[in-house]
């Protein structure tokens, strides 16, 4: 009988994740905050010296739901931070490609974002209102690393993301930086809102 193929990737913290049945004792937020760091958006294709991160993109779409949500929890606003989280371990791809790769791709990051959450303190589940929120602030930060830093027309991002609200972003520029210091600005505004929640 043959051996079934290894599930499991060794995280830098030496936790062994399964990632056909991860559980949340094998989640530690220093591994997540290290490997969005160093996973592209935009498969790469941006402008400049460093990749923009999905790590740096939780970032914004945190700071832009709280602009959205000013009366949200820090329970909810740590949902809007870690809703790529298992991208960390499953990459980020863009959105043709999930189409193309089918309902597996999905019922994996389900099962990734439930183990993630639990860990935290959160409903293994978004709820439908909030993810519908976050959603929103996710399309806004698109729309942002499109016309600043993916070479979209505003017309095009209008089309493929909606036309934000300008006024709700216009202290706000997309900043490429060297993943170790969005690495720490994600641990740190974890354990922040942690914090908050206690």
């Amino acid at each position: 009988m043959a051996k079934p193929p290894r599930a499991w990737q060794r995280m830098l913290s030496g936790r062994r994740l399964d990632l056909l049945d991860p559980t949340p004792v094998d989640i530690e937020i220093e591994d997540i905050a290290h490997g969005l760091a160093f996973v592209a958006r935009w498969n790469g294709q941006t402008f400049g010296d460093y990749a923009y991160s999905v790590a740096e993109h939780s970032l914004l779409v945190e700071t832009l739901f709280a602009r959205l949500c000013p009366k949200a929890t820090a329970a909810e606003r740590l949902t809007a931070l870690l809703h790529d989280a298992p991208e960390y371990v499953i990459g980020d791809m863009i959105s043709p490609v999930k189409a193309a790769v089918g309902p597996g791709y999905g019922a994996l990051d389900d099962r990734l974002t439930a183990a993630i959450h639990i860990r935290f303190g959160l409903p293994a589940m978004t709820p439908a209102k909030l993810k519908k929120q976050i959603k929103k602030a996710d399309r806004i930060s698109a729309w942002m690393e499109a016309t600043q830093i993916a070479g979209f027309t505003r017309s095009e991002a209008d089309k493929f993301f909606g036309a934000p609200d300008l006024d709700l972003i216009a202290d706000l520029s997309i900043v490429l930086r060297a993943p170790v210091n969005v690495r720490n600005d994600f641990t740190s505004r974890h354990s922040t809102l942690i914090g908050e929640m206690v």
